[in-house]
């Protein structure tokens, strides 16, 4: 005999709740325990479904979208695809702005959802500050037509709340046992969100960022390009809060591939270079911990979103 079946009024309403597991193979004996909070469970795929979710309504809320209103938004498409899920699921259009930097996969799901899209030309395809600050004022102009919202993800204040909700969460799941949280910046609403809701509970939480060795601004070095999608604008975000973090832990981009390759093979785990990147880091800082503590760290999307890439070429 089955148990209930849950049932959403909307696929809006199946955002979040999303598992959280053990990693068994990659964590080297005698290192504290590291749990991976599985966010492509959620609806799109990936972690962003939370943040635009919480970014519309909080719009909707106060008037600023209106029915028959046009979102726009400049994206590396993580967040673009669950705009476009968003949308789709409240009948607006979505303007994104793109580049060729990022998946094929991004651009033709949010293209399935309805998205219409305006591309910015990469070096190379590669993520630099240049790139990034050029796909922002293009959406900035594209928004100023009439009945356009700038959803303008890097500066919006509602994005962290969204994330408080998987705070909570992972709160709830490892029953409160949580010695880290480990994450990757990319606007900063994930870490900053998620840590809000975790000091509510515990302020002894470490609270650990992940950038990019290659474009390590936060911890004061040059901007540069590397090739970890979703993280490491190449400036100072304009979000940041330093007093929401313990420590930062740079990874490179080859570092965070082979970590996402490993996943796969010996845990199961098919995820992006972001989550590869969160999970180098979290090793990290679990081996210093050791065996007594809990790590927990972000599976921001699937691996589904990085076959056109070179991520999973050549194994």
């Amino acid at each position: 005999m089955t148990g209930p079946i849950d049932r959403f009024p909307s696929i809006l309403d199946a955002v979040g709740n999303t598992p959280i597991v053990e990693l068994r193979k990659v964590v080297p004996q005698g290192s504290a325990r590291v749990l991976a909070k599985l966010e492509f469970a959620n609806p799109t795929g990936g972690m962003k479904d939370r943040v635009t979710k919480a970014m519309i309504e909080a719009a909707e809320a106060d008037g600023r979208l209106r029915s028959g209103g046009t979102v726009v938004e400049y994206t590396g498409g993580t967040t673009g695809v669950s705009l476009a899920m968003v949308c789709a699921a409240k009948g607006y259009d979505l303007k994104i702005v793109f580049s060729d930097a990022f998946s094929d996969e991004k651009r033709l799901t949010m293209q399935a959802f309805g998205a219409q899209i305006t591309d910015v030309k990469s070096d190379d395809k590669k993520i630099t500050e240049a790139l990034i600050k050029e796909m922002v004022e293009k959406a900035r102009q594209v928004s100023q037509q009439p009945n356009h919202w700038y959803c303008n993800q890097l500066s919006n204040l509602d994005g962290t709340a969204g994330y408080h909700p998987m705070g909570e969460e992972i709160w709830s799941q490892t029953g409160g046992r949580v010695d880290a949280f480990v994450q990757a910046v990319g606007t900063c609403q994930s870490i900053h969100g998620t840590t809000e809701a975790l000091w509510r509970h515990d302020k002894g939480i470490h609270i650990v960022a992940v950038e990019p060795a290659e474009s390590a601004v936060l911890s004061g070095r040059p901007t540069g390009s590397h090739k970890i999608e979703g993280i490491g604008i190449g400036y100072i975000p304009p979000l940041w809060n330093p007093k929401l973090v313990n420590e930062i832990i740079l990874v490179s981009t080859e570092e965070a591939k082979a970590m996402s390759q490993r996943l796969a093979r010996e845990e199961a785990l098919f995820v992006g270079t972001s989550s590869g990147a969160n999970v180098v880091a979290a090793l990290k800082v679990a081996e210093r911990l050791g065996r007594n503590a809990t790590v927990v760290t972000i599976m921001v999307d699937s691996g589904l979103r990085y076959l056109s890439t070179d991520l999973f070429r050549g194994l």
